[in-house]
């Protein structure tokens, strides 16, 4: 759902939609343009964040008890089988080479230290496309495979291969392409498997963080250095 159709939905609701006998009814937005609505079209309205109206990256509402809203694309990415750009976490552009030795050098994220997530200066989905968006936490993956809410096959998308993620509550979807990482200058796994970063540290390890990972058999979520160039999919959460 686009946020100017929200934006919208609000102006329907305010102006007393329960009790409206008028079949349709126009909504004259702050630039004049106007948006037509039956009343049988309204199905639900959703608030997020104030910031987030004008927002041109598109969301998709999953129904998720927590109220994450999950981007459709990639961080780099127009459309939502595009592999989009590849990052190393707490880096916010994407480069040539992934190694230890291109990985910044900033290490204040650590166990002992207590920074297990990631600043807003250092998320990729933050300073890419503002907004309110961020990487997803470890806890939001987890939500986002839980059986309880989703179901989630392996297919294929305008001719590439990923996982179809489905809401339960809702029947709304995501599809995640199978983009592969990078390690050194090389691509490896992409057209078979996904490797997606959260926002979280390991617990584990500081030099590595967590991320969604995916193949043909299911999703799995595990830590890996910190250096690796990985997808980003960014959310956000409704009000």
């Amino acid at each position: 759902m686009k946020k100017k159709s929200i934006f919208a939905a609000l102006f329907l609701l305010a102006a007393g939609l329960q009790t409206a006998m008028a079949q349709k009814m126009i909504v004259t937005l702050a630039d004049d343009s106007k948006v037509s609505y039956s009343l049988s079209e309204v199905k639900e309205v959703v608030f997020v964040e104030e910031e987030a109206i004008g927002d041109e990256h598109e969301w998709v509402d999953l129904g998720l008890p927590s109220g994450t809203l999950w981007a459709t694309c990639n961080v780099g990415a127009s459309k939502p089988e595009e592999y989009g750009d590849y990052f190393a976490w707490g880096e916010t552009k994407p480069k040539t080479t992934y190694t230890v030795e291109t990985y910044f050098d900033d290490w204040t994220y650590n166990i002992s230290g207590g920074m297990t997530e990631l600043n807003q200066g250092d998320d990729a989905a933050s300073v890419n496309r503002g907004n309110g968006w961020k990487m997803p936490s470890l806890d939001q993956i987890n939500e986002l495979t839980n059986s309880d809410y989703t179901t989630e096959e392996w297919t294929r998308q305008n001719g590439v291969y990923g996982r179809k993620v489905t809401s339960k509550s809702n029947g709304n979807s995501i599809f995640l392409p199978a983009a592969g990482w990078r390690n050194y200058t090389n691509l490896y796994g992409d057209g078979s498997g996904g490797y997606y970063w959260s926002r979280s540290l390991s617990t584990n390890d500081s030099g590595c963080a967590y991320g969604l990972c995916f193949g043909t058999d299911g999703f799995y979520t595990s830590d890996s250095g910190r250096y690796e160039g990985r997808s980003v999919r960014p959310v956000r959460v409704k009000n």
